[in-house]
C-alpha cells in the first residue's frame, strides 16, 4: 500500500467517525501507597524512620502511618517530606491522591 492510499485509508477511517489519534487515559491495575515510596527510599538511603521523624520533626508513629498507608499524606506532610528527601512535594501529593481514590 502506498502511502498516499495509507493517508486516504486515514481519511476514510476518520471520516465514518473513527479517530486514529483517539487517547485513553492510563490506569494501572495496581496502585501503591505512598507509603510503599517512602520506604523504598528509606532503604535506599539507609535512613530508618525514626531518623526521618527526627528530621521532619514529625512523630515515629506518624512516619511508621504513612509507611503503612494508613495515615493520608497532608500537603504539610509532603513539604516535609521534601525537605528531607529531595522528592518534591508535588509527586508525594499525586501519590497519595492515586491511592486514595
Amino acid at each position: 500500500m502506498t502511502s498516499e492510499a495509507l493517508l486516504d485509508d486515514t481519511w476514510e477511517e476518520d471520516r465514518m467517525g473513527t479517530r486514529a489519534d483517539t487517547h485513553y487515559a492510563y490506569e494501572p491495575d495496581v496502585v501503591y501507597s505512598p507509603g510503599e515510596t517512602l520506604r523504598e527510599w528509606l532503604d535506599e538511603h539507609d535512613m530508618t524512620q525514626a531518623e526521618l521523624a527526627a528530621r521532619t520533626e514529625l512523630s515515629t508513629k506518624h512516619i511508621d502511618e504513612l509507611a503503612a498507608g494508613i495515615e493520608p499524606i497532608t500537603d504539610e506532610t509532603a513539604l516535609s517530606l521534601e525537605r528531607v528527601t529531595g522528592v518534591p512535594a508535588s509527586l508525594w501529593s499525586r501519590l497519595e491522591a492515586s491511592y486514595r481514590r
